[in-house]
């Protein structure tokens, strides 16, 4: 292998690469968990302990992150001033309310090495409570990470294509053969007459029962 060669793959191997992440309705354990790999470098084949050649991380939106059942209220951080009757605790709502990073920022530094590069570290973390990012910030940028936790559609953002895509459980063809048509046909002209089903996806089924029935 030629000099030539060899100068591109040295570069891309030392070089710190700008990483981006999304944490938009994302846990704040499981951006910690990626940003923490990055930050170390322990993603690199030239990873060590005591050697720095970890990447820096972007992080947007933590102003909507989002944590699992009741942990909002149920999960607290406590610090103390070093001074007597100066010990606080605070829930996660009332410390994001106060700084909308605060909680990334404290979950990614407890997942770094307890050593002297963790400040290090931290100092190539950027995090951002917004998709306002700053422009020499946004052009150091290389590559987007996907976000560990797919983010679920609200009934409203599904597109008609995407509904009638959707497969059918429960076709009119599947239930003949498991009800007796005589109880399907009335419990469906109950159904389909219904003022609160009315043009609903279970009125149209209804009515293509009735329809196979008769």
């Amino acid at each position: 292998m030629s000099s030539f060669s060899r100068a591109p793959q040295q570069w891309a191997t030392f070089a710190r690469i700008w990483y981006l992440l999304d944490g938009k309705m994302q846990p704040p354990g499981k951006l910690a968990a990626m940003a923490s790999i990055r930050l170390q470098g322990l993603h690199k084949p030239v990873y060590h302990a005591l050697s720095d050649c970890g990447d820096h991380v972007v992080i947007m939106n933590t102003r909507h992150i989002a944590f699992s059942g009741n942990k909002w209220e149920q999960k607290v951080y406590s610090s103390h001033t070093g001074y007597p009757g100066g010990f606080r605790q605070v829930t996660a709502a009332q410390l994001h309310l106060r700084d909308p990073v605060a909680i990334v920022k404290l979950a990614i530094y407890g997942m770094l090495p307890k050593n002297l590069h963790r400040r290090t570290m931290m100092e190539r973390l950027h995090l951002f409570p917004d998709e306002d990012i700053p422009e020499d910030i946004l052009k150091n940028l290389v590559e987007e990470l996907p976000q560990p936790r797919k983010i679920p559609k609200r009934l409203d953002e599904y597109t008609q294509e995407e509904i009638d895509a959707f497969p059918r459980v429960w076709t009119p063809s599947l239930l003949l053969t498991m009800i007796s048509p005589r109880a399907m046909a009335d419990s469906c002209e109950s159904a389909a007459d219904s003022p609160a089903l009315a043009g609903s996806h279970v009125s149209c089924i209804c009515k293509e029962l009735l329809c196979s029935v008769s």
